[in-house]
């Protein structure tokens, strides 16, 4: 897997649920690539943020 695809699919994973083999080949991808998984963890932190955002900021 490229990481244009696997960058594709760690957006996606937050629109909808990941089929098995992409789940597989993403997790594969990941323990390989380091920008990838800084970019997986970017993604779930911003998601966190925009979360307690729309709560009023409150955790």
């Amino acid at each position: 897997m490229h990481c244009k695809h696997a960058t594709r699919l760690l957006s996606e994973r937050l629109e909808r649920p990941l089929t098995l083999i992409e789940r597989m080949r993403l997790r594969f991808h990941l323990s390989i690539c380091n920008g990838c998984s800084r970019f997986s963890e970017q993604m779930l932190q911003l998601r966190h943020i925009a979360h307690t955002f729309s709560r009023g900021g409150k955790q």
